[in-house]
């Protein structure tokens, strides 16, 4: 018999503000269509810059340029990004061109290829948001909670290797991504029809109802031995298990991982996910409603810096959570079987596939596609997608993969590599094929330092010393991100760079290349001026005394520059005691 889940308790503090206003903003219609359409400012209110998230969309402005419009007596010069929702990451050559040509008419020109397998358009005009959504729209891609408190886009490793597991995992990827997104008419209401809908029965949200989550629930789903889209640093996780056949037999399913902290708040932190257990596939969706359900009645609403998932958990624990699960699924998961995971990084150039097809993935530094006077990647790109008859899948590396490129195809596809340089792109160093970065400045409005537009001349910077130790092809993973909120993953990095300030960053370093340990803070505050006398030494080092296979986060952890608290669970318990000491 289904036992019935208990009613969660009362919230002993006041509910978030964002709480009555995800309640009183019919179904996240709010005043948007009246925002949007005010031509007196290239902004919108407060409570449209919120509802808008659930829409996909970010109101931001151009920093470099505040200070002088300031003195100019103009506002700041506002714009909008747009992220698109691409399950599992795979679009078709045709959706490539769309989105391509809509980079030119309606925003700056350029794509972002995200960390999490999404497009990211910046430099919109709030005139242009209905017409390029409703274009994206036409595509049959949407920005549907592509942001905000709802299950954002569902990640799926690429494994242009495993054509099989991927065709299956990407179906669930996609079959996930429908279960949980947002009911709501509001979204075709503002941006794709051209009336209001009037009467009829008022909006449900059957899942999420009138207040949606306590904050953004991440899924993705990962294939043995890739951990490329970094399963320990999400929500909820499904780990592909085959078995000795090759064919899937289910899926291990993870828990309560978020890499979002803030800079001296103890009771914030990275934290990795927990096994929950196993599922078979045809579970895999209600597992993952189930799972959001939990976190949807215990998920913390009175404090947006405690509301993820991970907090909910290491609150509770995971035996309590597992047990809330299974109440709601009406069967107990099985226990997690065994895997191993390898590497987190992409595998660049030419991959045969398992059905006569081939695959190439393209580095892509920082996900940027633009053209520059040496290098029309943009341009390139446009060019094979109109020969391309496969797909393109991108990765959770902020790189892309030219997918399913039939044998008759693959002559036409290498020429354009060559006629526009793309293949020497692949020849980066392994410092430099292993970076991700976030946007941060100058648009980004929580970012303390640079992000995207420093990693080359930081990148460039340590190659030097990685080449003076003779270590110019060896992967090591580098994050930088501008800020703690930890959108490129930083605290899974090998090293990595989180913004204090304008020119000053946290490094960390220690993380295991598979993606199955945090990294340690190094030394806080440091200058950019300073980033090379500090880890050059460390390199050099590495190179002279690591073991044979030995990897630079295990080295440095090793060594003693960084030091584990203990095991994943004592560090999750020690955060869990600071944050009750904290209230």
């Amino acid at each position: 018999m289904k036992i019935t889940p208990k009613n969660p308790p009362a919230p002993a503090k006041p509910l978030h503000k964002n709480e009555a206003l995800k309640a009183g903003s019919n179904s996240l219609r709010g005043h948007i269509l009246q925002d949007i359409e005010d031509n007196s400012t290239g902004s919108v209110t407060e409570d449209s810059a919120q509802l808008l998230r659930f829409h996909g969309i970010y109101p931001q402005d151009d920093r470099d340029l505040r200070k002088q419009r300031r003195k100019e007596g103009q506002e700041k010069a506002f714009s909008c990004m747009a992220r698109i929702r691409v399950p599992g990451g795979v679009c078709t050559p045709k959706q490539w061109l769309a989105l391509d040509a809509l980079a030119d008419s309606h925003t700056n020109g350029t794509l972002k290829l995200t960390t999490r397998q999404a497009f990211q358009f910046h430099g919109i005009l709030k005139g242009n948001l209905r017409p390029l959504i409703h274009e994206i729209n036409r595509t049959l891609l949407d920005t549907l909670a592509a942001c905000g408190d709802v299950n954002r886009n569902v990640m799926c490793n690429p494994n242009p290797e495993l054509s099989s597991l991927h065709a299956e995992t990407l179906r669930l990827a996609k079959a996930i991504s429908d279960h949980l997104s947002p009911r709501t008419r509001a979204y075709h209401e503002i941006w794709i029809d051209d009336d209001l809908v009037a009467g009829g029965e008022p909006d449900h949200e059957p899942l999420y109802g009138p207040t949606y989550l306590p904050r953004k629930f991440k899924t993705v789903i990962a294939i043995p031995p890739s951990n490329d889209v970094d399963i320990y640093a999400h929500d909820l996780g499904f780990i592909a298990i085959a078995n000795a056949s090759g064919q899937l037999s289910g899926f291990n399913v993870t828990v309560g991982g978020g890499q979002g902290m803030s800079h001296n708040q103890e009771q914030t932190y990275a934290r990795l996910a927990d096994a929950l257990g196993f599922c078979r596939p045809d579970q895999v969706v209600e597992v993952a409603e189930k799972v959001m359900l939990v976190q949807r009645d215990y998920g913390d609403r009175t404090d947006r810096k405690h509301a993820r998932l991970k907090y909910t958990i290491a609150d509770r624990g995971v035996d309590w959570f597992r047990t809330e699960v299974e109440q709601r699924l009406d069967y107990k998961l099985e226990a997690a079987r065994p895997f191993e995971f390898t590497h987190t990084g992409d595998r660049y150039g030419w991959v045969e596939g398992e059905n006569g097809t081939s695959h190439f993935t393209l580095f892509i530094q920082s996900g940027r596609v633009k053209d520059t006077p040496d290098y029309p990647l943009k341009t390139a790109l446009r060019e094979i997608a109109r020969a391309h008859r496969g797909d393109f899948r991108l990765t959770a590396n902020q790189n892309l993969i030219i997918a399913s490129v039939a044998p008759a195809e693959r002559p036409r596809i290498e020429e354009l590599l060559r006629q526009f340089k793309l293949d020497r792109a692949n020849s980066a160093s392994g410092l430099a094929l292993n970076a991700l970065s976030c946007v941060a400045l100058p648009t980004c409005g929580l970012a303390l330092a640079e992000g995207e537009r420093y990693l080359p001349e930081l990148v460039a910077q340590l190659e030097i010393e990685m080449e003076a130790a003779g270590l110019r092809d060896d992967a090591i993973t580098l994050r930088i991100t501008g800020c703690p909120n930890g959108c490129c993953r930083p605290w899974l990095g090998e090293i990595a760079f989180v913004g204090r300030s304008p020119g000053k960053y946290n490094v960390y370093l220690g993380a295991a290349f598979n993606g199955s340990r945090l990294n340690i803070l190094y030394k806080p505050s440091v200058l950019t001026t300073e980033i090379v006398p500090l880890l050059g030494p460390i390199i050099r080092h590495y190179a002279i005394e690591r073991t044979p296979g030995e990897r630079f986060g295990d080295f440095v952890v090793r060594t003693g520059y960084v030091t584990p608290t203990g095991t994943a669970a004592d560090f999750h318990d020690k955060a869990k005691k600071r944050a009750a000491n904290s209230t």
